[in-house]
């Protein structure tokens, strides 16, 4: 990956890291370490203890995550788990990032549908009712 391109990946996981762990753990309930690794083999950036646990106690602390002790094992661990405010949260955080690409994207002039299909903006004049109606749709949602 070029220096440019790993260097606004690591922003972009910085900015959205809670976000990222909400995903995880929509996926499975894990423990914190397992978070610190799934970031790293799926992301290639680390994160360590000192940012993912303070984050992880905000996040229970404001309702997205619970947690509960796995005494099982060996060794104690906390497990989290997303809450249904966690996945509310998460849904709107979706249509967000959604729009905000369809913005960038329509700024550029161009929206990319992979496969190096482009749909210029004069076609998405054509679609602006269908845009409108997702935009009432999330607010209605109360994202």
């Amino acid at each position: 990956m070029a220096p440019k391109a790993r260097e606004v990946q690591v922003k972009l996981m910085r900015g959205l890291l809670d976000l990222v762990v909400l995903q995880f753990l929509k996926a499975q309930p894990m423990h914190g370490y397992q978070i610190i690794a799934s970031l790293r083999k799926q992301f290639g950036v680390y994160f360590g203890p000192s940012t993912i646990y303070p984050m992880l106690a905000m996040m229970e602390e404001s309702g997205y995550i619970k947690s509960h002790w796995d005494l099982e094992n060996d060794r104690p661990r906390k497990v989290y788990s997303i809450t249904e405010q966690g996945s509310d949260m998460l849904g709107c955080t979706e249509e967000s990032l959604s729009l905000i690409y369809r913005r960038l994207a329509i700024g550029t002039g161009k929206v990319s549908f992979g496969g190096g299909n482009n749909l210029t903006v004069n076609g998405l004049i054509n679609n602006k009712k269908s845009i409108n109606g997702h935009l009432d749709e999330t607010k209605r949602l109360g994202c």
